[in-house]
């Protein structure tokens, strides 16, 4: 069983930055992956995932603007966003999988104003 907790969301006009954080209740890195999907009405996208051994990957349509990053100490993976676009507006949620099974955060908003 694991636990996520997001926070980080809000309101930014187009071209600024927000940092979403996700805490999860156990070490991060017995965690097999974490990652970020968003979602929008009728959509649901995979952002950018992190592996425990620290590998990256990124959906084209944010790469060169949001990082994944880990702080083990904290048990918590952050998803740094910049140059921020109407676009990206949606419910991002954490995702984790962990022997088999995924786990998911409540949902932090990210609106972008143009």
């Amino acid at each position: 069983q694991v636990q996520l907790v997001e926070s980080g969301g809000g309101l930014v006009q187009a071209g600024g930055s927000l940092r979403l954080s996700c805490a999860a209740s156990r070490s991060i890195v017995s965690i097999n992956a974490m990652g970020w999907y968003r979602q929008t009405p009728g959509k649901r996208e995979l952002v950018a995932t992190i592996s425990n051994v620290g590998g990256t990957n990124y959906a084209d349509s944010v790469k060169g603007r949001f990082t994944i990053s880990r702080d083990s100490a904290k048990n918590t993976v952050y998803l740094q966003m910049n140059s921020l676009k109407p676009e990206d507006t949606a419910v991002y949620y954490c995702y984790a999988r962990f022997r088999s099974e995924g786990y998911w955060g409540q949902g932090t908003q990210v609106t972008v104003s143009s």
